[in-house]
């Protein structure tokens, strides 16, 4: 049997993915642990350093 998660998966298309990096960024320059800051932006800490890897030059 597969497990099902309780938790509702959300894709993001690029420009969201860009947006919430720049929202990151100034989070980040504000003094915010990174977990604060993707509590904020609603996404897991691995998948902010996945984004941050695929999309940080942008």
């Amino acid at each position: 049997m597969a497990r099902r998660s309780s938790m509702k998966r959300k894709r993001h298309n690029p420009e969201q993915i860009i947006r919430k990096l720049r929202t990151a960024e100034q989070l980040l320059n504000q003094g915010q642990a990174v977990a604060d800051v993707c509590r904020a932006l609603e996404v897991s800490t691995p998948t902010y350093y996945r984004w941050q890897q695929l999309y940080g030059g942008m």
